[in-house]
């Protein structure tokens, strides 16, 4: 399975995501001509090479009517917000241009670039700006999509409806370049499966509009719920809204690196020096699926035992370590007719279910298929009906969920309830479908 690993050592944000998946595209000046032919209004991109403690990569250099925003935008605080004194303005929110800058180096903001930004764009606007731009049609909805996170995330943090919200400094031209670009490039690479580490969110507070704020800000603490992020001795903000929204829209699962054959690495480069490398890291190549495996299959022909005996047989072989048995009629030597024997088991079990079938049944041999196979997880779950509880079978992998009510339990519901079979079984499919 093509799989790709986004390694977040130092945090996330939108031009580092996309420093590092152009280092990963066979075809990168035609990614640039695309990507400066959006119609995005003054917005160019160039890949810069970068390195960071001895490491070599991309530094995506965005600049809106030939100035770089990361000057003056605060949505690109990984690359020259990480060590902070706490007293710059939050990314996404308004700052004043007066304000005084405590960064590695100085911007006197001579010249005036409100014109520049698109501060407090509404999701509508944000929305009617991406569906204007040359790109696929899953490429913008993939965009909205990270936006519309974003926006839930911010109108959660701030309590007003998300209609209310503004994206400020993320609604700035070069952050919907980030974002597009991000979400072009995987359109290009095609993973069947994206995996991202734990995510370093550092640590600290920051200084905003609303005040002093805790890292990580509440829209991306928001945007992270149930992921995987941890602090560290880096202070600042490492992980942005924008890099949070873009990695949980994306990533199939977060945790280690899956076992893979790597094809590609890519660096995205971040612009301040650390201690360590200021870089998200990623990895293309190909893994073994969790819902691909192997099987035994075991089949003989048998034509002297009866159907009760055989049907005992069967279900010995189950208990014994079988994973399914299962018979076909045949016609056997002499004209008899008889019965295809099919016994599949995990490929651990292979020898002590072959004895079982030996002993269990009249055959004298059998023969030995391994095959691979492809296979949905297996679940319970349960759901309540009108008439009572009734568990479900469920089975997931490859994006797909099968669910099933439990004969049993539809059953004796029906008994119990004096209804049909069927109307508790649709409840119970009814019910499934809204809870899946």
């Amino acid at each position: 399975m093509k799989t790709l690993y986004i390694e977040c050592a130092m945090g996330a944000a939108g031009d580092m995501l996309l420093g590092a998946l152009y280092e990963l595209l066979e075809d990168k000046e035609g990614f640039l001509r695309t990507m400066n032919g959006l119609g995005l209004p003054g917005v160019h991109l160039e890949a810069e090479q970068a390195v960071t403690c001895g490491i070599s990569g991309t530094h995506m250099k965005v600049t809106v009517h030939g100035l770089e925003e990361d000057d003056h935008n605060h949505e690109h605080p990984h690359d020259h917000e990480h060590e902070h004194t706490h007293e710059h303005e939050h990314h996404h929110h308004d700052h004043e241009h007066g304000h005084d800058h405590h960064h590695a180096h100085e911007h006197e903001h001579e010249h005036d670039h409100a014109h520049h930004h698109h501060h407090h764009a509404t999701p509508d606007h944000i929305a009617g700006l991406i569906e204007g731009l040359a790109l696929p049609t899953e490429v913008k909805a993939a965009a909205r999509g990270v936006y519309d996170a974003i926006a839930q995330a911010e109108a959660k943090a701030h309590g007003c409806p998300v209609g209310e919200v503004h994206y400020h400094e993320v609604g700035a031209l070069d952050a919907v370049a980030d974002v597009t670009g991000v979400c072009y490039a995987l359109s290009l690479l095609k993973p069947e499966k994206i995996v991202v580490s734990p995510i370093h969110v550092g640590c600290g507070t920051v200084r905003c509009a609303h005040g002093v704020m805790p890292v990580p800000a509440p829209a991306t603490a928001n945007l992270l719920s149930g992921v995987p992020i941890y602090g560290g001795e880096v202070f600042g903000e490492l992980c942005t809204p924008t890099g949070a929204a873009l990695l949980t829209h994306f990533a199939a699962s977060f945790g280690p690196m899956p076992a893979m054959a790597t094809e590609k690495v890519g660096y995205g480069v971040g612009s301040r020096v650390f201690d360590r490398p200021n870089c998200v890291r990623v990895f293309l190549g190909e893994s073994a699926d969790e819902n691909q495996g192997e099987i035994v299959e075991l089949v003989c022909n048998i034509d002297d035992m009866t159907p009760e005996a055989l049907a005992f047989a069967s279900a010995c072989l189950l208990e014994r370590g079988a994973l399914d048995v299962y018979t076909t009629p045949g016609t056997m030597k002499k004209g008899r007719p008889g019965h295809v024997l099919t016994v599949l088991c995990p490929p651990e079990r292979e020898e002590d279910v072959a004895k079982a079938v030996l002993s269990e049944t009249t055959t004298n041999g059998l023969r030995v298929r391994r095959c691979g196979k492809y296979f949905l997880t297996p679940g319970v779950g349960e759901v309540e009906t009108p008439w009572g509880k009734v568990r479900l079978k469920t089975a997931r992998g490859f994006g797909i969920t099968h669910v099933k009510p439990e004969h049993e339990d539809v059953a004796a519901l029906a008994r119990a309830k004096g209804v049909s079979y069927q109307q508790v079984w649709d409840a119970a499919r009814l019910a499934a479908k809204e809870g899946v």
